[in-house]
């Protein structure tokens, strides 16, 4: 077995065997636990790394970028099951709460990344999920339900900080499309992506950005990388190859006749 095994049965439910260490960039627009059935995941957040060992449980939050790594150990692959909570499903879930019940005064959790305590619960709940993934056979819609359902309530009985960070439906969910795209106009992201992870659909995207913007999204994202591929060749001498790629262009001939047009001369000229 060398090549990765890959399984998705539900859009909310997801397996992975990985017999070499994968290095990626992985976007994350709903909260996800991840059950590490054996190897290792590496999640890094900026200057925060979390190293979850095999038989653990992390928790992931939702409209985040991490740097992610599967590891294998000797000759065992890297095995892992993803469940991912939907807004609807999270919404659904709210709606049934007794709302005078709910914590006051708590915060969200903090982290990106938090290992999870085990609990008979969690791991009562990854093991029924086991059994579908090693069968290879998708659970039935209503199975599913259940498990989402199983694994909120899972999340609830550890820390009443997941209350406020499950059922964040206010319009900070709506994250600001400027602050967000002058962060990441060089990752290879789509406009639906964009949109995704600022909590918009992609018409209502189009629509805020033409509030802030005389130019349409991919244009502007076309001239902010232009722009910074001109800084950075100014001030950095590298090549007009390495500028293209690092500003987030796939294509060189592209990124040559865009750059031209917008400044007059090639960057191998500058």
């Amino acid at each position: 077995m060398n090549e990765p095994i890959i399984n998705q049965y539900a859009d909310t439910l997801f397996s992975c065997l990985i017999p070499y260490d994968m290095h990626f960039e992985h976007r994350m627009p709903t909260h996800s636990i991840i059950y590490v059935r054996s190897g290792k995941l590496v999640i890094e957040e900026g200057e925060t790394t979390t190293e979850v060992e095999a038989g653990n449980y992390v928790f992931v939050k939702r409209d985040c970028t991490v740097n992610v790594t599967k590891v294998s150990l000797g000759e065992t692959p890297y095995r892992g099951i993803n469940l991912t909570l939907r807004r609807d499903t999270l919404k659904e879930y709210y709606s049934r709460i007794s709302k005078g019940c709910l914590p006051k005064n708590v915060r969200p959790i903090g982290r990106i990344a938090t290992i999870l305590p085990k609990s008979i619960p969690m791991e009562s709940l990854f093991q029924s999920l086991t059994i579908y993934v090693d069968s290879n056979m998708a659970p039935t819609e209503e199975v599913l339900q259940l498990k989402l359902q199983e694994a909120i309530e899972c999340l609830l009985s550890i820390d009443r900080s997941f209350y406020p960070t499950l059922f964040d439906f206010n319009e900070a969910w709506k994250i600001d499309i400027l602050d967000f795209m002058e962060h990441n106009f060089t990752e290879d992201m789509t406009l639906e992506e964009f949109a995704s992870y600022t909590g918009r659909s992609l018409a209502t995207f189009k629509r805020d950005f033409a509030k802030i913007s005389d130019v349409p999204p991919q244009r502007w994202i076309t001239e902010h990388r232009l722009e910074l591929a001109k800084q950075i060749l100014t001030q950095e001498g590298i090549s007009a190859t390495d500028a293209c790629f690092r500003v987030g262009f796939k294509n060189r001939s592209h990124f040559s006749t865009a750059f031209k047009r917008r400044f007059g001369y090639a960057p191998s000229f500058v």
